[in-house]
């Protein structure tokens, strides 16, 4: 057995390392996106990248500024080792999956880079085109659902999709915004929509009580968020779903005082095991927004699915 062969073998004993040989055998990526995958701090990946590519295992190019990861292995009894384990790595499936929304957030930075240049939705006055009549058109096309509106604040989104929902339950923990979404709907008339007092990790309502879920930038106030999602799947009738817009992850530590944040964002990767653990199946996950003003918050859109 050659040295280099023998040198390779021992590499591919380490687990850590045979999952990165697996996603770039998958795909060419960078430091930054295994990190976003693995979880592994950037010295591990940078220091297990150079070393597999010393062996020969992995190449890199660049594109721009960025560094791209390959898989480069030549000798077949390598490849078919590498094949071999797949199935003996536990995190291999959610690796899978992790890589998929990287991927798509790969195309969605695409595709806000032509959104750019085709110019923005409302930016140039047109008569009768606005975000406040498209989302007027778009209320009027959702099914009549019972919908639980969970950390809903002052009653702002609560209000908007009482006009077409079959019912409203909204959820929050003050008092006071309790109190004064409740007067809001009362004022307006608003006979659909109930307020009810409440934590986000004990909902004050039944089990499979609501057709639709909605966690609309609330979860990043959550203590716990994993019960959170978990008292979502409880509360949804099968065949329902749930909505969850939050914050991507992000450094901006003002935002705990400014806005009682208790977690800076999530990454999506974070955001699919949460619903994932929970029990919803068809999870899609989107980035929706960016703000072009510092700190530059990015808001992601997730959805998933109750089983029947």
């Amino acid at each position: 057995m050659s040295a280099s062969l023998l040198k390779a073998l021992k590499l591919l004993g380490d687990e850590g390392r045979l999952r990165l040989l697996h996603l770039l055998r998958a795909e060419e990526l960078s430091v930054a996106e295994l990190q976003e995958i693995l979880g592994m701090g950037q010295s591990r990946i940078s220091m297990q990248l150079a070393q597999l590519k010393q062996a020969g295992l992995v190449d890199l190019r660049r594109s721009g500024q960025k560094s791209l990861y390959h898989l480069t292995v030549a000798d077949p009894l390598i490849a078919s080792l590498i094949d071999q384990t797949s199935a003996e790595i536990p995190e291999a499936a959610q690796d899978a999956e992790a890589l998929t929304l990287i991927l798509a957030k790969r195309r969605d930075k695409l595709r806000s880079y032509f959104d750019e240049l085709a110019g923005r939705f409302g930016r140039n006055y047109v008569p009768g085109r606005s975000w406040k009549g498209l989302a007027e058109m778009l209320l009027k096309l959702m099914p009549r659902l019972t919908i639980a509106d969970l950390g809903a604040g002052e009653a702002t989104l609560s209000l908007l999709l009482a006009q077409r929902a079959e019912k409203v339950i909204a959820v929050d923990s003050s008092p006071k915004m309790v109190e004064y979404g409740a007067d809001v709907a009362r004022r307006n008339g608003v006979a659909n929509l109930e307020y009810r007092q409440g934590d986000l990790e004990t909902l004050p309502l039944a089990a499979a009580e609501v057709d639709l879920a909605l966690l609309h930038q609330s979860l990043h106030h959550a203590l716990h968020p994993a019960r959170a999602v978990a008292e979502a799947w409880r509360i949804v009738r099968p065949g329902g779903r749930i909505v969850v817009m939050d914050l991507v992850k992000h450094r901006f530590e003002e935002a705990r005082e400014m806005y009682a944040d208790v977690w800076l964002g999530f990454s999506q990767v974070e955001i699919l095991g949460l619903l994932q653990s929970a029990g919803f199946t068809n999870v899609e996950i989107f980035v929706v927004h960016r703000e072009d003003e510092a700190p530059h918050f990015e808001t992601m859109l997730a959805m998933g699915d109750k089983p029947l």
